[in-house]
């Protein structure tokens, strides 16, 4: 009867919006597409029940200096959830983490101004810029976390980083097989946010 179709229509979740703004590690450097973490995200959910749009926005290379305007040029999709990966290609430039800090701040904060739920990626670097700089890196992630109260993952890479079978011969972005790690780890947290 109607009635039943309508309840139908009421139980199934609407769907959301996830939008990845991150570095080559998002973008799926080495693998296709299909198999890059944002995709494993969206796989992941939908066995779960969740109609998920995934837009994946990493860009190789790009550095917490744009995340801003990359979350303005994302605000028209409409996202529910922003996960936010940045900060790779800074450590390895040696960008100040204060300024690292800022840039993705203002990210989270645009983001939030416009009623989108944040999960944040902790990054760590393997620099030479020595150890002083490492431990002020590895601190801007939690502190955000803990400052703009959004979601947080303590490293994007946990379980994936220098594990040769996990990753391209580069030994620095993640195969197929990371992806899946990767997005596993990120899908649980997605998850809790939906």
């Amino acid at each position: 009867s109607f009635a039943n179709i309508k309840t139908a229509k009421a139980a199934e979740k609407p769907e959301k919006t996830l939008v990845f703004i991150g570095d080559s590690l998002t973008e799926g450097y080495g693998v296709e597409q299909s198999e890059a973490f944002p995709e494993v995200v969206r796989q992941k959910l939908a066995t779960r029940g969740y109609k998920v749009r995934v837009i994946n926005g990493g860009i190789s290379g790009s550095v917490s200096a744009d995340a801003d305007k990359r979350v303005r040029w994302y605000l028209k999709a409409k996202p529910d959830v922003l996960v936010l990966a940045l900060g790779a290609n800074d450590g390895l430039k040696g960008t100040p983490p204060e300024t690292i800090k800022k840039n993705l701040a203002a990210a989270i904060d645009l983001a939030k101004a416009n009623g989108i739920k944040v999960l944040l990626c902790g990054i760590k670097v393997f620099t030479n810029f020595g150890s002083d700089y490492t431990k002020k890196f590895e601190k801007i992630y939690p502190e955000l976390a803990r400052e703009k109260k959004v979601a947080f993952i303590p490293f994007l890479l946990e379980g994936v980083a220098l594990k040769k079978e996990l990753n391209l011969s580069d030994g620095k972005h993640p195969n197929a097989e990371g992806h899946k790690i990767i997005g596993e780890t990120v899908a649980r947290e997605v998850e809790k946010l939906l």
